[in-house]
């Protein structure tokens, strides 16, 4: 059960109900998360400012699925490897084979592995990545700004995994744990 609650419908802070309306839109549902975050709505605004803006740039989404499950792999959050890994094979379209190989910052493709492993590496390293791993970034042919796209869907990702970690939100997902507790 979760640490911190999920506000029903009734209870939602009325600043959160248009936001959290404009997720059901979109989705077609409103996840735990987004209710948790509705908590407040400045988080939440924050959040899908943030998460929409990163949709608008030079990363596809299955890359971008693909970081989430990295770091939500190396955070240990559970809520956000079972979302990502259904929103991965459902919407992003990646097999459950690349699903798996994402989670320890691997692909078979070589530039979505440089990408992984330098996400891991930001996370990591909090920030304070080798000179060699962002050389290992561009021989991979990724430019400046997608370098920093990475670091900022890193940043997104570990916000949200922190507050279902501190949460410990329900999942309403099909479950996938953290291999430490697979």
């Amino acid at each position: 059960m979760s640490r911190i609650s999920i506000p029903s419908p009734e209870t939602t802070v009325t600043a959160s109900k248009p936001l959290l309306a404009a997720v059901q839109q979109q989705l077609g549902v409103t996840p735990n998360l987004m209710k948790l975050v509705g908590h407040s709505a400045a988080a939440l605004e924050g959040y899908l400012a943030l998460n929409g803006a990163t949709a608008k740039g030079k990363l596809n989404v299955q890359l971008r699925e693909r970081i989430a499950l990295t770091i939500a792999e190396f955070n240990g959050c559970d809520y956000c490897l079972s979302a990502h890994s259904y929103l991965a094979h459902n919407v992003a379209k990646i097999s459950d084979q690349e699903i798996n190989s994402a989670r320890a910052a691997n692909s078979i493709d070589a530039r979505i592995s440089a990408a992984l492993e330098f996400a891991r590496s930001v996370a990591q390293t909090h920030g304070n990545v080798a000179d060699s791993d962002l050389a290992k970034l561009r021989t991979a042919g990724f430019d400046e700004a997608e370098t920093i796209e990475i670091v900022v869907n890193v940043a997104l990702n570990v916000l949200t995994n922190y507050v279902n970690n501190v949460a410990q939100t329900d999942i309403d997902f099909p479950r996938v744990a953290h291999l430490a507790h697979a």
